[in-house]
Order: structure tokens, then sequence, then C-alpha cells
């Protein structure tokens, strides 16, 4: 089942997802084992679709030092601005897991990441579709302002 509203889907079940979709969820999924957690144990990935069909994925980097260490969706789009500056980024998949845990568990990005995320929208113009897991269901918002509607963005500096 699919439940709809002009700012979000949510998918009951994985398989209801469009399949260039779960392809992308994949990629997330596979992303998660280089992830390096020795402290959360807390493993995420994410999957960036990029105009041009390029999948670009990356995952959590945690470091002794607090805060030194990177989430997975940060990692991915840096990588993107630095290697891929000429593509947009037009979805992103996010995916986590306990350590040596099989099962996917929800997670949605946090506070600076989406912060990242939506700058990133703004600097290309267009919107990013992101899906990620949420109270056991399978959300796909169409824009970064879903998850961050009270932003600080540029304009909050003049």
């Amino acid at each position: 089942m699919i439940i709809l509203n002009n700012n979000k889907i949510t998918y009951n079940s994985i398989n209801d997802i469009p399949d260039d979709e779960q392809e992308l969820i994949k990629n997330a999924f596979m992303a998660t084992n280089n992830s390096y957690a020795p402290y959360s144990n807390f493993h995420v990935g994410a999957a960036l679709l990029l105009g041009n069909g390029t999948i670009i994925k990356g995952s959590n980097q945690e470091n002794a030092a607090y805060p030194s260490g990177l989430c997975a969706e940060r990692v991915a789009i840096f990588h993107v601005m630095n290697s891929y500056s000429d593509q947009k980024i037009k979805k992103i998949a996010i995916t986590a897991r306990k350590k040596d845990s099989t099962d996917y568990i929800p997670a949605s990005p946090c506070g600076g990441c989406r912060q990242v995320m939506l700058e990133q929208e703004q600097k290309q113009q267009e919107k990013i579709e992101v899906i990620f897991q949420s109270n056991g269901n399978w959300m796909k918002v169409f824009t970064i302002m879903e998850l961050l509607p009270f932003s600080f963005d540029k304009n909050s500096l003049k």
C-alpha cells in the first residue's frame, strides 16, 4: 500500500517501491558494509543518484575524537561536490543497521546532514528526493525542505 500527500509518499513495504529506487536502496545497504562505527555500532549507508545515472555511495566514519567522524550522507555528498561538481543529485537513499545484524532499521538524516542536503538542493536549484525507513515503513520526500521546514540558509546570514 502507498500513502501519498503533496510532499511525501509512505510505502508499507520495500516491494512497493519502484524498481529503480529499490536499486538505490540496495546500494545504500551495501554501503553500510564500509561503515567504520566501532563506538556507536550503528552502521549507516547512503546512495546518491546523480543526473547522469551514476550512483555514489557513502558510509559513516567514526573517530574516537568526537565529533571528528562524518555521517554517510555527508561523505557521499562531499564526494559528489568534489568529484562530480557538474552533476546534480536527484535522489538519496539512506539505510542503517546495528553491528553484526543483517536487519535494517529506521534512520532518518541527522540535523547536520539535513542542513548539508538543503544547501546542496539550493545550490543546484533542483529538488532532491530522499528515501529512508521510518516507523516500520519506507518514506520518500520530494524535497529536503520537508525534512527541514524552518531552515537556516544563506539568507539567514544577511
